[in-house]
C-alpha cells in the first residue's frame, strides 16, 4: 500500500515531500518482509523527480546506499536493476557535471525495451544536458519523453517532457517560447502538479521581472516559494534568492542583498554544480564597495581556470556575474578569460536553472567584457546588440541597463558631447525612470580612470530628479534645494563655498557673493522664460503628430521650469533674494543639505554614508572626498 501511495504522490500529484515519506516507509517494509522487488521500486521512488534531489550529503548519500543495496539484490538483466543504475548513474554524472555515463544507459534503456527505463534515463538525462552547448539534444529528448508518455501512461512523463521543451525553448530565447508554457498551463489546469506547476510558477516570476513590474514579481516569488515548500522542493529556498536578486540587480539595490547572499550562498541545499550564488556574492560585494571580499570570491569562482566551472544550468549566470564583477574591479584578465568563454553563446541569453530568472542577453556581458579589456568599438558592438536582443526577449529592465551601458561606452570611446552617446543615455534614463530602476555609473576601461570614479561623487541632474554615481553604485532622488547645495559643492571637490553664496544661488570662481543677490538673475529667467515658450510650441506640435512619448517627457521639463521660476520669484514677478545674514544662510543650507543627505541614504546607504563623512557644512561648506 505504501508503493501506491507513493507513486500516486510522486507521478500523479507531483508531491515530493509526500512520496519521501511513502517510499521510505515502503523501504523499511520491504526490507522486513525480504520482498528485494518492492525494495528497489522503494528506493527509485526515493530518488524523486529530479537529480539530486536530496541535497544534503547525509541525505543523498542514504538514498544511494539504499539504492546500492537494493541493486545488489536483483538480477542484474532485469527491469528495476537497470532503473536502479539509470538513476545511480544520472546522479553521479549530474554531480560530477558530466554526461557520457546516462547518455550510455540511455542507449542501453532503449535496447532494452523498458519504457520506464528509457523515460527515467531521459529525464536524468535532460537534467545533465543544461549546459548552453547541448540545446539541440535537449530539445530531442524533450520530444522523446513526450511521445513515450502513451506507452508508460504516466501522466508525470507527459508533464515533465512538455516543462522540459518550455524550458528548453525559454533557453534557446525562442520566441514561440510563451506558446508551449500556455499548453503546459493548460493541462496543470485539468489536474494540478505540485512539482511542475512549482516550474511554472518560477517561470510566470522570471516574465514579470522581464516586463518590468518589479513589484508584482517580489509577489509572485513569494508565492513560488510557498508553491516550492508545499511541493517538497528543495531548490525553493535558492530560487527565491535567485528571483529577487534578479529584481534587485535591476532596481539598482544589489548592495542590500549581501547579508543575505553570505548565508544563501554556503547553504548545503543548492546543487553541487551551481557556483552562481558565490560569482553573485562577489558581485554583489562589489557593487557594494567591498572590493577585498569581492576579489576574494572572485578568486573562488575563478578556482585554477575560469574554463573549469561546470556547464551547468546556472553556468551563464555564474559567467554574468564574473563579467560585472571583472568590470567593477577592473580586472581585465579576468574580463578576458570569460569574454572567450562566452563568445560561442552570443545569441542566448541568461536564463538560470529552469527558467528561474533572466538577465538578458549574453551580448550584454560580452560588451562588458570588452570594456573592461579596453576594446571599446568591441564593446559598443556586443552592447548596441544586447540591446536589441533584450528588446526581442521583451526584457525591458535588461534593455534599460544595456542601453545605458551603451551609452557609457559611446562617451567614454567619442566624448561626453558625442551625440549618440547622449541619445542611448536620455533614451536609457527615461526607461530606467518609469521602470523604477537606477542605473549604474561609469567605472571606466582603465584601471585609472576606475579609480578616480571610485574616489569622487557625481551629481546629475534629469529634470525633477538627480542621478548620485559613486564608484559604479548610483541612486535617484527627486529635487530639492539641498540636492542643489550637494551638487554645486561635488562639482568643485575641496573648495569651500560661503553657505550665503549657495543659499543665493551666486557662488563665484572666488568664493565671493552676496547674500543679498537673487536666486535667478533676469538673464536665467529670460533664459528660462524662453526655453518655457519653446517647450509649448514643440509639445503642441509633438501632440499633433501623436507623438505622446516625446510630449510628455518635454512636458515634465516644463513643468520644472514653471516650478523653478514660481520658487525664484516675488510678488509682480521680482526677483527673490535670499534675506537674511550669514548665520541664517548657515542654518538653512546645512538643514537642506541634512535632508537631502537622509533621502539619498534611503536610496542607497553606502552612497549616503559616504556623502555624509565627506561632505561638511558650516559658514563655508565643502565636499572632501575620502
Amino acid at each position: 500500500m505504501s508503493l501506491v501511495l507513493g507513486e500516486r504522490a510522486l507521478h500523479v500529484n507531483g508531491d515530493l515531500q509526500t512520496a519521501r515519506r511513502w517510499f521510505d516507509a515502503a523501504y523499511r517494509q520491504a526490507e522486513q518482509s525480504g520482498d528485494p522487488i518492492a525494495l528497489a521500486l522503494a528506493a527509485l521512488g526515493l530518488g524523486g523527480r529530479w537529480a539530486r534531489e536530496h541535497r544534503t550529503s547525509a541525505e543523498s548519500e542514504q538514498v544511494r546506499t539504499r539504492q546500492s543495496r537494493a541493486l545488489s539484490l536483483l538480477d542484474p538483466s532485469s527491469p528495476p536493476a537497470l532503473r536502479l543504475r539509470v538513476r545511480l548513474q544520472g546522479e553521479d554524472d549530474y554531480r560530477n557535471g558530466t554526461h557520457d555515463g546516462i547518455l550510455r544507459l540511455l542507449r542501453e534503456a532503449r535496447d532494452s525495451g523498458d519504457p520506464l527505463a528509457v523515460a527515467e534515463a531521459l529525464n536524468l538525462a535532460h537534467h545533465c544536458l543544461l549546459g548552453p552547448e547541448h540545446a539541440a539534444l535537449r530539445r530531442e529528448l524533450a520530444g522523446e519523453l513526450i511521445g513515450l508518455a502513451v506507452v508508460t501512461e504516466r501522466r508525470s512523463d507527459l508533464l515533465m517532457g512538455l516543462m522540459w521543451r518550455t524550458v528548453d525553448l525559454f533557453l534557446a530565447a525562442d520566441p514561440h517560447a510563451e506558446r508551449c508554457l500556455e499548453e503546459l498551463r493548460e493541462l496543470l489546469r485539468e489536474h494540478g502538479d505540485l512539482a511542475v506547476g512549482y516550474v511554472l510558477n518560477a517561470i510566470e516570476v522570471m516574465l514579470a521581472v522581464r516586463a518590468g513590474r518589479f513589484d508584482e514579481a517580489e509577489r509572485l516569488a513569494g508565492e513560488c516559494f510557498e508553491r516550492g515548500v508545499k511541493a517538497g522542493d528543495l531548490d525553493a529556498t535558492g530560487w527565491l534568492g535567485g528571483q529577487l536578486g534578479a529584481v534587485r540587480w535591476f532596481q539598482g539595490r544589489a548592495a542590500e542583498l549581501l547579508p543575505g547572499l553570505r548565508d544563501l550562498a554556503s547553504s548545503p541545499t543548492l546543487s553541487p554544480v551551481d557556483n552562481s550564488y558565490l560569482a553573485g556574492l562577489a558581485l554583489v560585494a562589489a557593487v557594494a564597495g567591498d572590493h577585498r571580499l569581492a576579489a576574494g570570491h572572485l578568486a573562488r569562482v575563478r578556482g585554477r581556470d575560469l574554463a573549469e566551472l561546470p556547464r551547468s544550468s546556472s553556468w551563464l549566470v555564474s559567467m554574468y556575474f564574473v563579467a560585472e564583477t571583472a568590470h567593477l574591479l577592473q580586472d581585465a584578465g579576468t574580463a578576458a578569460r570569460a569574454y572567450a568563454l562566452l563568445s560561442p553563446y552570443a545569441g542566448l541569453p541568461v536564463i538560470g536553472s529552469l527558467g528561474v530568472v533572466c538577465f538578458g542577453s549574453v551580448e550584454h556581458p560580452l560588451g562588458m567584457a570588452a570594456l573592461t579589456t579596453g576594446d571599446l568599438d568591441l564593446a559598443v558592438r556586443h552592447l548596441r546588440a544586447a540591446v536589441q536582443a533584450n528588446l526581442a526577449l521583451g526584457h525591458w529592465p535588461a534593455a534599460a541597463l544595456s542601453r545605458c551601458r551603451l551609452g557609457q561606452t559611446l562617451a567614454l570611446r567619442d566624448g561626453p558631447r558625442d551625440g549618440a552617446a547622449r541619445a542611448e543615455l536620455a533614451a536609457a534614463a527615461r526607461e530606467a525612470r518609469d521602470l523604477g530602476m537606477a542605473l549604474p555609473g561609469v567605472v571606466g576601461s582603465a584601471a585609472g580612470r576606475a579609480g578616480e570614479a571610485r574616489r569622487t561623487c557625481r551629481f546629475l541632474r534629469d529634470g525633477r530628479h538627480w542621478r548620485i554615481e559613486l564608484g559604479g553604485r548610483v541612486a535617484v532622488a527627486d529635487h530639492s534645494v539641498g540636492m542643489g547645495h550637494l551638487a554645486a559643492l561635488v562639482a568643485h571637490p575641496g573648495r569651500e563655498i560661503l553657505a550665503a553664496d549657495l543659499a543665493a544661488g551666486t557662488w563665484s570662481q572666488e568664493g565671493e557673493g552676496s547674500s543679498a543677490q537673487p536666486v535667478l538673475d533676469d538673464l536665467a529667467r529670460d533664459s528660462y522664460r524662453e526655453r518655457l515658450t519653446q517647450l509649448q510650441a514643440e509639445i503642441d506640435e509633438l501632440e499633433e503628430m501623436n507623438d505622446l512619448e516625446r510630449a510628455s517627457a518635454l512636458r515634465l521639463e516644463r513643468e520644472w521650469l514653471v516650478a523653478e521660476l514660481a520658487a525664484a520669484t516675488g510678488i509682480g514677478g521680482r526677483a527673490r533674494p535670499f534675506a537674511g545674514g550669514e548665520e541664517r544662510a548657515r542654518i538653512a543650507v546645512g538643514k537642506a543639505i541634512r535632508r537631502a543627505l537622509a533621502r539619498i541614504a534611503g536610496v542607497d546607504p553606502v552612497i549616503g554614508e559616504e556623502l555624509r563623512a565627506s561632505v561638511h557644512t558650516g559658514l563655508r561648506c565643502c565636499y572632501r572626498p575620502r
